[in-house]
């Protein structure tokens, strides 16, 4: 009889704690409160109540070990978003460079150690080896081309005339130039044929070109429009005609505009009346640039009327003579900003200080070979690099002025 009531004790508690337990994972209990559960049935301290030790129990019917509630931290918050960056204005470089002359004069043998094509020994990166880091990632370099491109041998009138392979138009590309004037006082060496062969060699390889009294707008690599306007007509370009180009490159939407003019005076220091004159009218016409070349020599440049006249460029890989008279050159470079709302402003503008050799005359070199029509800046800050400034600010005396070229058959310029 003590067993059965013992058993039927035992089907009662355990039923209990079913129940608790149950109700317990319903509410969700504490760890703290479910262990408090079972420290409350431990407290009985009646010998007769050894359940588990006085009667076989079938495995069965034994509970578990209670091993307590896992309790989880909060979630990982979720990454948002990445922020969108602010957009800002984006800035671009335009390159100036001057005269490219890619041979020798008819005087000079391509078999001379001292020729454009002797010194540059058939590699058409040599002539822009030490200046094509500033064109290289530019938006857009311009120059002037003043000599004919062809393969064919061809019958020049002139004094002076340059007839370069048309390979040779690759010394441009690798040298990262972009566009060329073929408005000058050599670009009819050859007369018309010569002419379109030089086009002919351009598109060939690439590049954009000018031609004489006619305007081009060349979009670049970032959506910018510039317009070029090129003109000669034997040193003095139409104010007119100028002027009416930058009504329709305007018309046309052009961001940027350039006048490159083949002008002045050959070894003249500062620009003539009617250099002035045509450049500062471009300017109040509406250009932005004006790009003038022929001089052989540097020329000021002017900031008139919220534009900029570069009077002049000078040479720049200039295989018209051994030994120029006038070793300065330099890369003139304007910043561009484009603003959010597409417009475009001048940001600033600054000048690189290059002699047209990579061989200086006082480095043991003689005046009759130094030139090896590969430009190479100046050190900063030397007198050579200062020599440049002040041809452009104007400054420089020059202790002679003027070309003469009245022997120049019999010294091979």
């Amino acid at each position: 009889m003590k067993k059965l009531i013992k058993f039927l004790f035992f089907i009662l508690l355990t039923l209990l704690l079913a129940v608790i337990i149950i109700f317990r994972l319903q509410q969700g209990p504490s760890l703290g409160e479910s262990e408090m559960a079972f420290s409350e049935m431990d407290m009985i301290d009646d010998p007769d109540m050894d359940l588990m030790g006085d009667m076989d129990v079938p495995d069965d019917m034994i509970l578990p070990e209670t091993t307590g509630m896992q309790i989880m931290g909060d979630p990982e918050p979720t990454p948002g978003p990445t922020p969108t960056p602010e957009p800002t204005p984006e800035l671009f470089t335009i390159s100036v460079i001057g005269d490219e002359t890619l041979t020798s004069h008819q005087m000079l043998s391509d078999q001379s150690e001292y020729s454009y094509a002797g010194r540059m020994s058939g590699d058409y990166s040599y002539p822009f080896k030490n200046t094509v880091q500033y064109f290289a990632n530019d938006e857009f370099t311009i120059s002037n081309l003043e000599c004919t491109l062809s393969d064919d041998q061809m019958y020049s009138p002139q004094q002076f005339y340059f007839r370069a392979p048309a390979a040779n138009a690759q010394i441009l590309t690798l040298g990262g130039v972009d566009f060329v004037t073929t408005a000058n006082n050599h670009s009819l060496d050859f007369g018309q044929a010569g002419l379109l062969a030089t086009y002919a060699a351009l598109e060939e390889y690439g590049l954009a070109y000018g031609k004489e009294d006619e305007f081009k707008i060349v979009t670049t690599e970032h959506g910018l429009r510039i317009g070029v306007y090129c003109a000669y007509n034997d040193y003095i370009p139409s104010k007119d005609k100028a002027a009416a180009a930058i009504m329709q490159m305007k018309a046309d939407n052009a961001d940027y505009i350039i006048c490159a003019f083949h002008w002045g005076q050959e070894l003249y220091y500062q620009p003539n009346a009617s250099q002035i004159d045509i450049g500062r009218a471009c300017i109040d016409a509406g250009a932005d640039l004006i790009f003038g070349c022929h001089t052989h020599c540097l020329q000021p440049i002017e900031e008139y009327n919220g534009g900029i006249i570069l009077y002049s460029m000078g040479e720049f890989s200039f295989g018209g003579s051994t030994s120029p008279k006038d070793r300065d050159t330099a890369i003139f470079q304007v910043t561009l900003k484009r603003d959010l709302d597409g417009s475009i402003t001048v940001d600033g503008w600054k000048v690189i200080p290059c002699c047209v050799s990579s061989r200086p005359v006082y480095e043991g070199y003689t005046l009759d070979n130094y030139n090896d029509y590969c430009p190479t800046p100046y050190a900063e800050g030397s007198d050579d690099y200062y020599r440049v400034l002040s041809k452009l600010d104007g400054s420089y005396e020059a202790s002679s002025q003027g070309a003469d070229y009245s022997n120049w058959y019999s010294s091979y310029g």
